[in-house]
């Protein structure tokens, strides 16, 4: 099984438990549809070979990393926040909590010497939250803090992801959003409406306040001197971060945003609804499509979509270009090998989950899959009940498990009701819908948000609506929102991380959320790429306080996508939209230097257009 196909079938969460063991990985039906339950009582790796004495030695010789000094500074704040752990880490350390931190069990190693806290805020009597600083022993000027986001239904403190705070010099911040899971359990928001508001926005927002608060004091900044605060998450990690910084603008400066499942009241609804189309998965339904027909799916795709940029390398790089005739793998009536076709009912399927969910009047719900994000198509259709992404949330979030509303094997489409119970209610206010973000522009905040066009699991046209819809709020000056806010589609990258290890094994690596952590844990930015030119954070960083526009951004994968000891395989610049990576027709097509960033004639759509897009985009069958 390649490295892709496991993660495809196990998920971001699983995928990053088990970094270092990939030699066997489970069965699809197991693994991504388990329910997970955290038992284990809390264990803080750290130095694991020194006693606990000497821990406690460290802590009392450092002037400030000490749960005496710490808790002082909560004193001054009148926080009821307590310190639950303070341990010193030395250079080259690692810390974490291991197996007890089920969604982040890999510790980040390699460290720079630093102050590891974690603090923990009783919300209500039935409700707390905890969140994670690396305080850095020497941290330059300017000051930094960089906050990191979480993924799927994840309750955790993402250390690894952490890491690359510190390295860049900058102190860093994580939230375990109120509970301790993996990204696929939603038990836990089953009937707790408090817990569900902690991940949905209250507790990455809480942490964010006392944390600056906690750094000031800390370091003794002066008040005046600046905090320049950095975000950077993938996922539901992309949504944390837009939900945030349209709230509160003053939380970042910048945010890094990968892959955002934005609007999770219409998002999650309908990654169930994906699932329904596939099921039953048996051959007595004859509109179910096996796993092993969406390799047919994507070899047809890449066939006929790969030339549309006008180079042939096995990457879709114009999935919106390509004028896809799915009707070509339809099954002739008589002598076909049906294991190398579809039926047309199967080819009906496929087309729902391109076409995106419609409601009965026609009015797009969210928009479907990519062309070449056939991949992943496993993590939504590949099980025998529909994904928990989706179908936890109509259950533990939407419904609070009661199964008289919810009886998914009857029906293979999601009722009105529950489209409207999840407009109504947006179980924990999770959705980052308010597209107005003036007030963090004017301070001068800046958004790189970016999205694989291989993504199988949160659909990358999900984000261009989302850049439409903030274009659309700024009265179609695209311009104008470009000076802010720019949009980066990474062809061949599936969700937020890596690509195919055979085809197309396109460059995907730009320093994103999760991507540092899966090429090893003591990595914190492109393995041998630590640059503007390459780091997203660093180009970041760079456009927030020196007003560097990011003009580009410059791709890498490795002839083994996530080990970067096997050398360099290619390098493209990505490019923001609408711009797209233009081949010069002379150089190698494997180097960046043989491509360049030029603008595309792009037509900024109304929002009733969008609701016929699907017919434009040549998306149906022929015939």
């Amino acid at each position: 099984m390649t490295l892709w196909r496991f993660i495809t079938t196990t998920a971001v969460a699983i995928l990053l438990s088990t970094l270092h063991a990939l030699t066997s990985p489970s069965p699809l039906p197991n693994l991504h549809f388990a329910t997970i339950t955290s038992t284990c009582k809390r264990n803080h790796h750290f130095e694991s070979r020194q006693s606990q004495g000497q821990h406690d030695d460290r802590q009392a010789r450092h002037p400030k990393c000490n749960s005496q000094y710490l808790s002082s500074i909560l004193h001054t704040l009148n926080t009821p926040a307590t310190v639950e752990n303070v341990i010193p880490v030395p250079a080259n350390g690692s810390y974490g909590e291991g197996a007890s931190d089920p969604a982040y069990p890999v510790n980040p190693t390699n460290l720079p010497p630093l102050c590891a806290v974690t603090l923990r805020i009783d919300y209500s009597s039935t409700a707390s939250y905890r969140f994670g600083l690396f305080l850095p022993d020497k941290l330059p000027s300017p000051k930094r803090l960089l906050v990191v986001g979480n993924g799927g239904f994840s309750g955790g403190i993402n250390w690894l992801d952490m890491a690359a705070g510190p390295h860049h010099g900058m102190a860093a911040l994580s939230t375990d959003t109120g509970h301790n899971s993996t990204a696929l359990e939603t038990s836990w928001a089953n009937g707790h409406a408090e817990k569900k508001e902690l991940w949905g926005w209250r507790a990455m927002h809480g942490s964010v306040v006392l944390g600056k608060q906690i750094f000031q004091r800390y370091y003794q900044q002066p008040d005046h001197d600046k905090l320049w605060t950095y975000y950077s998450g993938c996922s539901t990690g992309g949504r944390q971060g837009l939900r945030e910084l349209q709230e509160f603008p003053d939380s970042f400066d910048g945010a890094l945003i990968g892959a955002p499942a934005w609007w999770t009241a219409r998002l999650n609804p309908f990654l169930m609804q994906i699932g329904l189309y596939n099921v039953p998965a048996d051959d007595l339904n004859p509109y179910y499509i096996p796993l092993n027909k969406f390799s047919l799916l994507l070899e047809e795709v890449i066939r006929q979509c790969d030339n549309v940029d006008g180079v042939q390398d096995g990457i879709v790089s114009s999935p919106d270009k390509c004028e896809f005739d799915l009707g070509t793998l339809v099954c002739s009536e008589f002598g076909t090998n049906i294991s190398k076709c579809l039926t047309a009912e199967q080819a009906e399927t496929a087309r729902k989950v391109y076409e995106g969910w419609l409601s009965e009047d026609g009015e797009l719900l969210y928009p479907g899959l990519t062309l070449s994000s056939e991949n992943q198509w496993s993590i939504l259709l590949g099980g025998t009940v529909p994904s928990p992404y989706g179908l936890g949330y109509v259950r533990d979030f939407l419904l609070d498990n009661d199964d008289k509303e919810l009886d998914w094997t009857s029906t293979s489409k999601l009722g009105k009701d529950i489209i409207d119970k999840a407009q109504r209610l947006d179980p924990g206010h999770s959705s980052a819908i308010q597209y107005d973000i003036s007030n963090f522009k004017d301070r001068g905040g800046k958004v790189i948000l970016y999205h694989g066009l291989a993504d199988g699991l949160v659909p990358e046209k999900g984000s261009w609506w989302y850049y439409n819809k903030t274009i659309d709020t700024f009265g179609g000056d695209l311009d104008g929102v470009r000076e802010f806010i720019r949009y980066f589609q990474i062809p061949g990258m599936g969700h937020c991380f890596s690509t195919p290890d055979c085809k197309p094994n396109a460059p995907w690596n730009i320093g994103g959320a999760f991507q540092a952590g899966l090429m090893g844990s003591d990595t914190w930015s492109v393995p041998g790429f630590e640059d503007v030119d390459h780091d997203a954070l660093l180009a970041l960083m760079a456009w927030t306080e020196e007003g560097k526009a990011v003009d580009k951004l410059v791709a890498t994968t490795w002839h083994r996508p996530t080990d970067s000891n096997t050398g360099v395989f290619m390098q493209r610049p990505i490019c923001p939209w609408p711009e797209k990576a233009v081949y010069d027709g002379v150089g190698d097509v494997n180097e960046a230097g043989s491509w360049e960033c030029a603008m595309e004639k792009v037509e900024l759509v109304s929002e009733w257009q969008r609701r016929v897009w699907r017919a434009k985009k040549g998306w149906l069958p022929s015939g």
